[in-house]
C-alpha cells in the first residue's frame, strides 16, 4: 500500500499538521495506521510520532518532544527518500535540527518539519 496524500484521512491529517493542529493530525493518521502493514505501518508511525512531538511542545513538554522526535528519526532513517511520497531525507534533516536546538535548550524559531 502506498500512501495517497490527496485522499482523506491522510490529506485531512496533513492539513491539520500544516495548520499546527497536531493532535488532530495524529488522530487522522492513526486511522490509516491501524489498517497498514509494514513497511508502511512503521513509516506512518514515525510521522505520527513527529505530530505527537509537536503536540508535546505546544504543551511545553520539551522532554516528551525530544523522545518522540528521536524515536521518529530512528525509524525514518531506515527509509529511502521518496518513500510514501515523502521527501524523507529533508524531513530527517529538519528533525535533526530540531533535536539539536532542543538539546541546547533553545526555543526554536524554525518552522516545524515539512512533510511533503
Amino acid at each position: 500500500m502506498m500512501f495517497d496524500w490527496t485522499e482523506d484521512p491522510l490529506a485531512e491529517g496533513l492539513r491539520c499538521y500544516r495548520a499546527h493542529r497536531f493532535f488532530e493530525a495524529h488522530e487522522h493518521w492513526e486511522e490509516v495506521w491501524l489498517k497498514c502493514q509494514d513497511p508502511e505501518k512503521k513509516f506512518l508511525q514515525a510521522l505520527i510520532q513527529v505530530t505527537v512531538a509537536f503536540h508535546h511542545l505546544q504543551r511545553n513538554n520539551r522532554a516528551g518532544a525530544m523522545r518522540q522526535l528521536t524515536a521518529a528519526l530512528r525509524k525514518l532513517e531506515l527509509y529511502p527518500d521518496g518513500f510514501g511520497g515523502v521527501k524523507v531525507a529533508k524531513l530527517c534533516e529538519s528533525i535533526r535540527a530540531w533535536i539539536a536546538a532542543l538539546e541546547q535548550g533553545d526555543a526554536p524559531e524554525m518552522p516545524v518539519p515539512e512533510i511533503r
